[in-house]
């Protein structure tokens, strides 16, 4: 049973996704969908080693950068540097 989810990534990443997609004749949602199978099948020990890195390499220009959402608790230093 498919069930949706809600990604955001770099709409030019999007873009060359989607080409890369239709050349190879399969959905982005199933091209997502098989990358996540590898990764979820095998024991990763970094995101430097899950095959999406060689994927993100194909579709973007330079290197893959991963970045991660900050925390949305705030520290009292900075707590108290807003209220200036």
């Amino acid at each position: 049973m498919d069930a949706k989810l809600t990604l955001s990534f770099d709409e030019q990443i999007i873009l060359k996704a989607k080409r890369y997609a239709e050349r190879n004749n399969i959905s982005l949602s199933r091209m997502i969908e098989h990358l996540l199978t590898q990764v979820i099948e095998k024991p990763y020990q970094s995101l430097e080693d899950f095959p999406v890195s060689d994927w993100v390499g194909m579709v973007a220009e330079g290197p893959a950068e991963y970045k991660t959402k900050k925390s949305k608790k705030i520290d009292k230093e900075d707590f108290f540097a807003s209220k200036k």
